[in-house]
């Protein structure tokens, strides 16, 4: 294994731990990635459903673009990387 990839699995270790963090809290997961618009992300939340959401930058505050089905939801689970 190289030294990058020692790193980038540090640092998929530390994601997949905050990820159950907030779920054990009770607080959704905000996925970032680079295919999405600007000011868009999703949040998955604990009982898995996932959402696509936007930031209005003036009031800090998400709006639900749309809810990912089921399928999209694993889709995105296992393109980063997040499955249990």
């Amino acid at each position: 294994m190289t030294a990058l990839q020692v790193i980038e699995e540090k640092g998929n270790k530390a994601v997949r731990r905050l990820r159950k963090q907030k779920f054990a809290k009770g607080h959704p997961f905000m996925i970032n990635s680079k295919d999405l618009k600007r000011y868009q992300c999703y949040l998955e939340y604990p009982d898995g459903s996932i959402f696509l959401v936007e930031l209005t930058p003036s009031t800090q505050e998400f709006t639900t673009v749309r809810q990912l089905s089921s399928i999209e939801a694993d889709f995105l689970r296992k393109k980063f990387r997040l499955e249990d």
